[in-house]
């Protein structure tokens, strides 16, 4: 087997559906030998959605996402997906190639020190040396990516460890003058003993296994000191973050978890969508002041940043557990009270068989938490009924609502739209819902679409877009045509990058590089082959929603164009 063939096979018995690519001459080794395995290789037109594709995989399957890049910009357009990665702890592989070994640091073809440039944004990397040591490498990878708090690693790949052993010699061979001569001969032995050194062993070498890997886990002491706060607890709140959801193939036993302990809850990130619609612990609104209110609560999960206010948020008086992998997550800006290194589904799910809080104490302190957030919910429902003088945001969102399938899968990307988004649809099941996390990368929309489609084909995939944000990765509308996948955008269109505007104008009294157009982004999508659908109007939102819906069942990729008011809704909302 050549390395190309190792690394496939490898990812092959890691259980790896699909690999996320850019082609490049580096890596095509890898690509063409994966095919060969079965495993599926999509192909993209920007290398940092081979990273959000692998990201978006990994939190639905919880089997480390691969995307496989060439060499030099390959590798450096996907830094900031591999930081969104890293902030928001999914566990993904990225395979950079490089240029030969004999090459390294001569001025070859896009030959840069990647491991320097890749470092920051990744728990662990290595570079190969030799054919042999590929299969151990990526089993190695899979594993740092998964253990303790999990991230993205990099394994880079030298091209001329993906070829045949005769190959490489032919090309080795081949850069030395034909002239006989002292040195020429020198040079022609230094070469042939380092594809000796490159190849050693590699005939002997097979595909690696997977390897097992440490995850921290909590204690019987730590169950017992929770389940006594808890018994004394009035007003205890559950707050639960995208952590819960890294073995996400335990979804169902978590909800049904979470159900058994009967304690109010915020879901956050990928735990939106774990009980459903309507659950009767489920709340949406107004978390700041349940958290002034309660005399308990639970972070699974959720660190203390600028989400709770870097802590001010919380009942200074309150009982506060933290449970995160992470020890930096769980001290960060307010130490708990009691202090949890393990997994957080885990942990719910075994506090869950020895406490419940019993029919009937808490039914109060949760009509009360209901009740607010039930009149939220009609002051929403009422801006609504606002008079457009193109579309009004929150109606088109509250129509969505009422059409999205029991199977649908929402991307989130974008500002104010999407977080305008957030406060009405209802993600319908457990891993429904899938936004950026703590770093609040634009751009994520395509790349995510991409995973989600490649591993859940038989869901309905809605990237909800704003119009700045679309801009990012509306040209992978080919990929989705190219590969089939009926993936559904609605743009939010206001011509403008509101979230900065609504601030920027007030204070600094102008709106420099706030400003976009109605710019007709649905013929975009049909330029790739994609349908594109035009919002201008309320009276055409059924309608469009419909026939949207009703073109990616027969397979075609489709781009709405809504065109909404700039909305006031959430003024005075920028996080810094």
């Amino acid at each position: 087997m050549n390395g190309g063939e190792l690394i496939a096979q490898t990812l092959q018995l890691h259980g790896v559906r699909a690999v996320f690519t850019l082609i490049g001459g580096h890596i095509s080794p890898i690509l063409v030998s994966c095919k060969k395995a079965g495993v599926r290789v999509v192909d993209v037109r920007h290398e940092v959605n081979t990273v959000f594709a692998a990201d978006a995989s990994a939190r639905l399957t919880g089997i480390p996402g691969v995307a496989v890049v060439t060499a030099g910009p390959g590798v450096t357009n996907t830094l900031t997906a591999l930081k969104n990665a890293q902030m928001a702890q999914s566990p993904l592989v990225l395979i950079g190639g490089a240029t030969a070994t004999v090459l390294k640091n001569r001025g070859s073809l896009q030959d840069i020190d990647q491991i320097a440039a890749v470092k920051p944004h990744v728990k662990w990397h290595a570079s190969a040396k030799k054919v042999r040591d590929l299969p151990r490498l990526i089993a190695t990878a899979f594993m740092k990516s998964r253990e303790g708090v999990p991230g993205p690693v990099f394994v880079e790949v030298p091209v001329d460890l993906l070829y045949e052993e005769s190959t490489v010699r032919e090309w080795y061979m081949a850069s030395v003058p034909r002239k006989p001569g002292l040195k020429n001969y020198v040079i022609s032995r230094y070469l042939s003993r380092h594809v000796d050194t490159l190849f050693r062993g590699a005939d002997l070498s097979s595909p690696a296994s997977p390897m097992p890997y440490n995850v921290p886990s909590h204690t019987d002491s730590d169950l017992r000191q929770v389940v006594e706060r808890l018994q004394t607890a009035a007003k205890p709140l559950l707050v639960i973050g995208s952590q819960a959801m890294l073995q996400p193939q335990r979804s169902a036993e978590l909800a049904r978890a979470v159900d058994q302990l009967g304690i109010p809850v915020y879901l956050a990130g990928m735990a939106r969508g774990l009980l459903g619609k309507k659950h009767k612990l489920q709340l949406r609104h107004k978390r700041a002041e349940a958290l002034k209110e309660c005399d308990l609560v639970i972070l699974a999960g959720v660190p203390v940043d600028f989400r709770l206010n870097y802590g001010s948020q919380i009942r200074s008086s309150a009982f506060h557990i933290g449970v995160n992998r992470s020890s930096q997550d769980l001290k960060k800006n307010k130490r708990p009270s009691l202090a949890l290194k393990a997994d957080v589904c885990d942990f719910l799910i075994s506090l869950s068989s020895v406490y419940s809080s019993g029919a009937g104490r808490l039914d109060a302190w949760i009509s009360q938490l209901r009740a607010r957030d039930l009149k939220r919910e009609e002051e929403i429902l009422s801006l609504s009924a606002k008079k457009a003088k193109n579309v009004n945001a929150l109606k088109l969102l509250f129509q969505l609502k009422n059409k999205l399938p029991d199977n649908a899968i929402l991307v989130a990307d974008g500002g104010d739209f999407v977080a305008t988004a957030a406060y009405i649809l209802e993600p319908p099941a457990p891993l429904s819902w899938l936004d950026p996390g703590v770093f609040g990368t634009l751009g994520v929309g395509a790349g995510f679409a991409l995973g989600a489609s490649v591993v859940c084909p038989d869901r309905e995939v809605w990237i909800i877009y704003g119009d700045g944000s679309a801009g990012y990765s509306i040209m992978e509308y080919d990929t989705f045509v190219r590969h089939r996948f009926p993936v559904i955008g609605l743009i939010g269109n206001d011509a403008c990058w509101t979230q900065i505007y609504r601030d920027q104008k007030e204070i600094l009294k102008d709106d420099i590089a706030c400003m976009l157009l109605h710019t007709d982004y649905h013929k975009m999508a049909e330029a790739t082959g994609a349908t594109g659908f035009l919002i201008a109007r309320e009276s055409s939102v059924a309608s469009g929603l419909t026939a949207a819906r009703k073109a990616a069942q027969k397979k075609s990729p489709v781009l709405i164009n809504a065109i909404i008011d700039i909305s006031d809704f959430r003024k005075g909302s920028i996080s810094m």
